[in-house]
């Protein structure tokens, strides 16, 4: 039955379903509903949600994670979504683990003034930056990895494999030498030294082709997001995209 008084909304999200529960300003709890995650769903949750009264807030598990989707529907409706953090793990099982019982703690957390961050839009240059950063940061440690585990084969390989690649000077070029290796069949372990060499460096040598792609763009992003820190002295853009 819809109301005049104001309302509160908490959800707790998961990768297929998100199960709400409504409570007004006295904790009352008003009613439950699960939906799909899906834009029907919000929609369907967004009706139900109105039917109850003005609502003041959606209080969110995961608005960076499974409930993405759904902060994005509401913010772009002009709802107030605040994110909730999950409860302890072991205080949750404790008191019994149930999705309608975690969403009304996070309507409750919203209630109670626990809950005051405001939902990240995940729109914008902003978004960019971070979807850039992230593959760069998960290539670099590829890289490293790469570099560690081809400089452990080469310290282990025949001796004359070992020897013939101490006499190339330089990181870059010892990578080049190394991807240009010619194992032949594999019949014997300096091929196979070779052959698994190579795969490293080149792995090695296409990490870095992409890494330099995402310093790339960026920096154009973030020179167009903030040019002032951009401008700054001893400022780096990798900097910059992390602030």
């Amino acid at each position: 039955m819809q109301t005049t008084y104001p309302v509160i909304i908490g959800v707790d999200t998961h990768k297929a379903t998100h199960v709400a529960v409504v409570i007004n300003m006295q904790g009352a709890r008003l009613g439950a509903l699960s939906i799909p995650a899906n834009p029907k769903g919000y929609q369907e949750l967004e009706r139900w949600a109105l039917s109850f009264g003005k609502v003041l807030a959606f209080g969110i598990e995961g608005t960076g994670s499974y409930g993405a989707g759904l902060s994005r529907a509401l913010l772009a409706r002009g709802h107030t979504v605040l994110e909730v953090t999950r409860p302890h793990r072991q205080l949750r099982y404790s008191q019994g683990k149930t999705d309608s019982l975690d969403a009304e703690g996070a309507a409750r957390s919203v209630l109670a003034g626990q809950a005051t961050a405001q939902a990240k839009t995940q729109i914008g240059s902003s978004e960019m930056i971070r979807h850039l950063k992230i593959a760069r940061d998960t290539a670099v440690k590829s890289r490293s990895q790469a570099m560690v585990t081809l400089k452990t084969l080469i310290i282990n390989a025949p001796a004359a494999l070992r020897e013939a690649l101490d006499q190339v000077r330089g990181k870059v070029a010892l990578i080049r030498h190394v991807a240009a290796l010619r194992p032949g069949d594999i019949d014997n372990p300096m091929a196979s030294a070779k052959l698994a060499m190579r795969a490293l460096a080149r792995r090695w040598l296409c990490l870095h082709e992409e890494i330099v792609a995402h310093d790339k763009q960026l920096e154009r992003l973030v020179s167009t997001r903030a040019p002032e820190l951009m401008m700054s002295h001893g400022i780096a853009a990798l900097t910059v995209a992390e602030m």
